[in-house]
């Protein structure tokens, strides 16, 4: 396989500097994916204000794209970085509480309805990234729940405190972009980091051939994935001006 196949994902960095692992570990394209959630469902609320929705932000970098990720590379270094064990245990720890304080911090302001989605958003980093009961969350669905429809809701109660039919439905899409998310890349890691040889062509109506190498199957899957990412974020951003601006 090209150099290109045979990084452990379209966004790894190559390796070559402990900066460079912690760059791939934090799953840019996927973080920012994520965080788009938290802005789109604050922007739902009927004022939305800025410094909650800075700290609400803040609070699911530190949860998502530090702690779940971290942990998750702990789990088989399906990036196959240098990171030394200790490191990543002690930014997933230092990450998690970081995101309680400012959950907790936010319950000041927002109230006790913020303590459930505090504790929820804790207990589904640890039990999703640490395979809990048997790895019974972990799975699609779940992946789906806690990082597209999760951020939406707990966002427009950090602003609101309290929900209604427009977040739940906004939920209800994000579970189904992020549930598209896990379908591509699941593929995408498959071929990426466990397949060592395809072999197989496609014969078109007009007789040609095309060979099928790991190309062929990884670019219809990435480019989805990162025409999604960046298309999200572009919306949120657009919310956030058209809000708030």
């Amino acid at each position: 396989m090209a150099e290109e196949q045979t990084r452990p994902a379209f966004y790894a960095a190559s390796p070559g500097s402990p900066w460079r692992d912690w760059w791939t570990v934090l799953h840019p394209p996927y973080t920012a994916w994520h965080l788009a959630y938290v802005v789109i469902g604050a922007e739902l609320a009927p004022d939305p204000k800025l410094v909650p929705l800075l700290a609400t932000l803040l609070a699911f970098f530190l949860a998502v794209g530090v702690a779940a990720h971290t942990l998750d590379e702990l789990h088989g270094r399906p990036l196959g970085t240098s990171i030394p064990e200790r490191w990543l245990v002690g930014a997933a720890g230092v990450a998690l509480a970081g995101a309680a304080s400012v959950g907790g911090l936010g319950v000041d302001r927002v109230g006790v309805v913020l303590v459930p989605f505090i504790a929820l958003g804790v207990f589904l980093v640890i039990a999703y990234n640490f395979e809990l009961f048997g790895g019974a969350i972990h799975n699609d669905f779940v992946f789906a729940l806690a990082w597209g429809s999760f951020p939406v809701l707990t966002a427009y109660v950090a602003q609101t405190r309290k929900l209604s039919a427009a977040p739940v439905l906004v939920a209800a899409a994000a579970f189904a972009f992020s549930f598209a998310q896990r379908s591509l890349s699941t593929r995408a890691r498959l071929i990426r980091r466990s397949v060592d040889h395809i072999e197989g062509s496609i014969r078109t109506a007009d007789g040609s051939r095309r060979v099928i190498d790991e190309l062929f199957l990884l670019e219809p899957l990435e480019r989805a994935l990162g025409a999604l990412s960046w298309g999200l974020v572009a919306l949120a951003a657009g919310l956030a001006i058209d809000r708030m601006v």
